[in-house]
């Protein structure tokens, strides 16, 4: 047993500058880091409890500003465009909800590597282990704020019906694509560190540019570009199931394809570049 890992630990440690084995070292990585995600969840924890300390209601506040949030818009936009607020508000509530655990993860997968900064540079730790702790402490803050969805639900009468067990899929999907960013987004933002305010703005520009606010039907016979927009695909595999009879199978094909792309990028670029990343940071 004790061989073998430390067989493990000179094929994760060892540098040979004329078989450098890339793809060995970079899967090597991504095992370590899989298989201390009880670490990596350890230290999302922790990082939630100091983030919070002193705080009265903690990440709770957050669940108070999305309820304000969802309350002030959904009367302000269902009058504006004229909608039911039985339909509109459950597909706001989804939408607001899934969109800030996808936008204030991608805000926080640019700083995955240069917040480790000091951990990277002491410790023979897998970059796994920083994605994933990302991943994890996104997650347990937007955990807060989904019970939001059940009560909206409950509140306008609204009852999902069998097929809102797709959701458990788009949630898996979401968090595989979270892991998957936090490694490219921390590889790309630790070498360039102008890239954090540029993703910053597009996921401003998204939010309004992905129906969110508003619902893909007000596009008319356009609606089916939507699926161009990689944000409506993964939101549409959570929203889908839970308000709209399961969602169109357009979107479901797109977020697969997206994140089946999105998964490649990150696996060749981690594996290009994982040398380099201790130099970046």
């Amino acid at each position: 047993m004790f061989s073998k890992s430390t067989d493990k630990a000179e094929a994760f440690m060892s540098i040979d500058a004329a078989n450098p084995r890339k793809a060995e070292k970079a899967l090597a990585d991504l095992q370590d880091g899989l298989s201390q995600w009880r670490l990596a969840l350890t230290l999302a924890r922790l990082d939630l409890r100091n983030r919070y300390r002193g705080s009265v209601l903690g990440p709770l506040w957050m669940s108070l500003s999305t309820l304000v949030m969802l309350s002030g818009l959904g009367i302000l936009y269902g009058t504006l465009f004229k909608l039911d607020l039985a339909n509109y508000l459950p597909h706001l509530a989804v939408s607001l909800i899934i969109w800030q655990w996808i936008a204030a993860f991608v805000n926080e997968a640019c700083k995955t590597l240069i917040s480790a900064e000091g951990v990277i540079r002491q410790m023979r730790l897998p970059y796994t282990l920083h994605a994933l702790r990302v991943a994890f402490r996104n997650s347990f803050v937007a955990a807060h704020s989904l019970p939001l969805i059940p009560l909206v639900f409950l509140v306008f009468g609204h009852v999902p019906g069998p097929e809102a067990l797709l959701a458990m899929i788009g949630i898996l999907l979401i968090g595989i694509n979270m892991a998957a960013g936090a490694l490219l987004l921390g590889m790309v933002c630790a070498r360039f560190r102008d890239i954090p305010s540029v993703v910053a703005n597009l996921v401003q520009l998204a939010f309004f540019a992905s129906p969110i606010l508003w619902k893909p039907e007000l596009l008319g016979d356009a609606k089916v570009w939507m699926a161009l927009n990689p944000f409506y695909a993964i939101l549409e595999t959570v929203r889908g199931p839970l308000v709209e009879g399961g969602g169109p199978l357009l979107a479901w094909v797109a977020a697969l394809v997206y994140s089946a792309l999105h998964i490649l990028l990150a696996s060749l670029l981690f594996t290009r570049f994982r040398a380099r990343i201790a130099f970046w940071v």
